[in-house]
């Protein structure tokens, strides 16, 4: 199988990097130093976060039990305002001052902020308080992208009437990504890349992903990453990538593309 490259080939103006829990205590110098690169090339940047390591962590300390049902965190009543406290407290400001402090300028957001994610509950019963994005206030993203300045997005919204919600942060990477029109998305996860029976797979079409989630061999926690993937091929961002911290890993695609 041949594919094409052109498309990956080309430097997109405009990239959503997606940064898993795990990945925000283990950011290294190659990742500052490729950010600032990619920036002194003319890219603008959005970071969105999640927090699992130290939400459960939180949990844990308080004596609430969690859950997953197809990667999504089931989120109880007393569970979302740890989750909420965690992202917003304490996640967020540590990573806005990793990449300050790394020479990046950058500023922390919630869903909260100028109602950057407006949501409704997804599914109560299901899941408990998480949210599904209505809509993303680009106005707010697009005048700090203009300053240069990094928006660091918690995967944290509400309902109309200020209630805490916690949405799967891979699904709020896409939503942003999708609307600031960006060129590319990169899930950036301490797996990298989509495995199938140990190995990284370089390319991943839209049908193998399909076959894959029903056979088992993508399951948890990647089964939102891919989905969210093939969400945002649909509607148009030209590049996702599920990559490791060495921002290589699984490209995405819709279907084969032969030479």
């Amino acid at each position: 199988m041949t594919t094409s490259k052109s498309t990956q080939l080309t430097a997109p103006k405009r990239i959503v990097i997606k940064l898993g829990g795990s990945m925000l205590e283990g950011l290294n110098e190659n990742f500052f130093t490729n950010f600032k690169k990619l920036q002194s090339e003319g890219l603008e940047i959005v970071i969105v976060h999640g927090g699992g390591p130290a939400i459960n962590k939180a949990l844990a300390t308080n004596g609430i039990l969690t859950t997953a049902i197809n990667g999504i965190r089931v989120t109880s009543a007393e569970a979302i305002g740890i989750v909420q406290s965690t992202l917003i407290g304490q996640v967020n400001p540590a990573l806005v001052h990793q990449l300050n402090k790394n020479g990046i300028q950058a500023i922390g957001l919630s869903g909260y902020d100028s109602q950057l994610l407006q949501c409704t509950i997804l599914d109560e019963a299901t899941y408990g308080f998480v949210g599904e994005i209505q809509q993303v206030n680009t106005s707010l993203i697009e005048t700090l992208l203009k300053k240069c300045i990094t928006p660091v997005i918690s995967s944290i919204g509400c309902t109309a009437d200020g209630n805490p919600l916690n949405i799967n942060a891979d699904t709020v990477a896409s939503e942003v990504a999708l609307a600031i029109k960006a060129d590319s998305l990169q899930l950036v996860t301490d797996t990298p890349g989509v495995k199938i029976d140990g190995e990284v797979q370089d390319i991943a079409t839209s049908e193998k992903i399909t076959e894959w989630i029903t056979s088992g061999d993508i399951y948890g926690g990647m089964i939102p990453k891919v989905t969210a993937a093939l969400d945002c091929l649909s509607a148009g961002i030209p590049s996702v990538e599920i990559v490791g911290d060495q921002l290589s890993g699984t490209t995405i695609l819709q279907q084969e593309v032969y030479a």
